[in-house]
C-alpha cells in the first residue's frame, strides 16, 4: 500500500521542529481528515532556503509529506520553490494511495503558506504565489 520511501519518511521524518526567528510560517489543515502542518522557512538575504522544519499532527502519509517537501525546498530560491507541487512531492515519495493524496496537496499548501508569510514580512513579490485561503491558528506542538 504506501512505497519504501513514504514509510521512511514516516518512520525517520527529517526535518522536524520549529525554526527559531524563521523568514516564514504557514499552517494549514484539512477539516475533514484533521491533519494539520505547519512549515517554518529560513530564507537567506539572496532568497535562498537555508532551512526549513516541520510539525505536522496528522496520519503517516501526512508526516511523510511534510518530511519529504522539507527535503525539496532547502536549498531553493523562494521562485524555486513553488515548484514543489503535491505531484513532485507524490513523486519524490514514490507515489501515494489515491485516499491519501490530499496529504500530499497540504504539503504544497503549506510550503505556499510559509512563502506567503514570507514575502508579506519583506515586502516581495513571489511570481505565481496566491494568499493562502487561511491559517488555522492551531498549535500542533
Amino acid at each position: 500500500m504506501y512505497s519504501e520511501k513514504v514509510i521512511d519518511h514516516f518512520s525517520n521524518p527529517r526535518n522536524v521542529g520549529e525554526i527559531e526567528n524563521p523568514s516564514g510560517v504557514g499552517t494549514v489543515g484539512n477539516a475533514k481528515c484533521g491533519d494539520i502542518m505547519r512549515m517554518y522557512l529560513d530564507i537567506d538575504n539572496n532568497e535562498v532556503i537555508r532551512s526549513c522544519k516541520f510539525k505536522t499532527f496528522g496520519c503517516g502519509a501526512a508526516i511523510a509529506t511534510s518530511s519529504m517537501a522539507t527535503e525539496l525546498v532547502i536549498g531553493k530560491t523562494v521562485q524555486e520553490a513553488m515548484s514543489v507541487t503535491n505531484q513532485a512531492v507524490m513523486d519524490a515519495l514514490d507515489g501515494l494511495p489515491p485516499v491519501k493524496v490530499h496529504c500530499s496537496l497540504l504539503a504544497e499548501e503549506a510550503i505556499h503558506a510559509a512563502l506567503w508569510d514570507y514575502a508579506q514580512k519583506n515586502h516581495v513579490v513571489i511570481e505565481g504565489l496566491e494568499e493562502p485561503k487561511k491559517d488555522i491558528g492551531h498549535d500542533v506542538g
